[in-house]
């Protein structure tokens, strides 16, 4: 991928390829599309535990996501263990009490009201798995000398993309979640400071008496969301 010394281009033919019709292509994109609108961000959670493979691949999915240079400046630490889940939900509930108590402001406040949430985070500890996402500002090599990564923010939220679709694909839920700050989960997790935390994804199955809210199924149309320059 990268080293100190200098590394050469060397070209491999395309080792996949799809092929598709025109009216393959168009059916394959609305099958995606009919899937990805059964994914559903859920707060409740059943403890059903999911096996640490099933997670493993959801993360190797992710992996196979482009990046600057192809340095791939990501790192999930995926956490089932109880004590520690208890130790994050802990530390964000407390960061959280202070972003409702004023320091979000009214406006940010107003906006999730009809999402219904609140400081309480119950599903850090139900959840059976917890994906803490770092992006990786720089990395070292084994002298401890830095290089730098390029596109990280960019090439870490494809990358999150590509392992939240995994979890949907494999039957899972998510609900994506950010305190601020973030830091203590460094420390939680024992991840050195060139890497920063950017969320938390809780990951299983959903309670029987899940629900969503209702402004969640409200989607923009494809006019206000794309435009086509032919």
């Amino acid at each position: 991928m990268f080293a100190k010394d200098a590394l050469s281009y060397e070209p491999l033919p395309l080792p996949d390829r799809a092929g598709y019709s025109d009216a393959q292509m168009r059916e394959k994109a609305a099958e995606f599309l009919a899937h990805m609108r059964r994914r559903h961000t859920v707060r409740d959670f059943t403890d059903q535990p999911v096996p640490r493979e099933v997670i493993a691949d959801c993360i190797r999915a992710a992996g196979t996501a482009p990046s600057g240079a192809n340095h791939q400046p990501w790192f999930f630490a995926a956490v089932s263990n109880p004590a520690l889940k208890a130790r994050v939900r802990e530390e964000a509930e407390e960061e959280e009490r202070k972003f409702y108590a004023g320091g979000a402001g009214d406006e940010w406040i107003k906006a999730l009201e009809p999402i219904g949430t609140d400081a309480d985070k119950p599903h850090l500890t139900t959840a059976p798995w917890l994906i803490v996402v770092f992006a990786q500002r720089w990395g070292e090599f084994e002298d401890g000398t830095r290089f730098k990564n390029y596109y990280v923010p960019e090439s870490v939220n494809i990358a999150t993309g590509v392992l939240l679709t995994a979890l949907h694909t494999a039957g899972l839920c998510t609900l994506t979640h950010t305190p601020n700050p973030m830091k203590f989960l460094n420390g939680a997790l024992d991840r050195p400071a060139s890497e920063k935390p950017t969320m938390i994804i809780a990951v299983g199955h959903p309670a029987a008496d899940a629900s969503v809210p209702s402004v969640a199924k409200l989607k923009k149309p494809l006019e206000e969301i794309a435009a086509f320059v032919e």
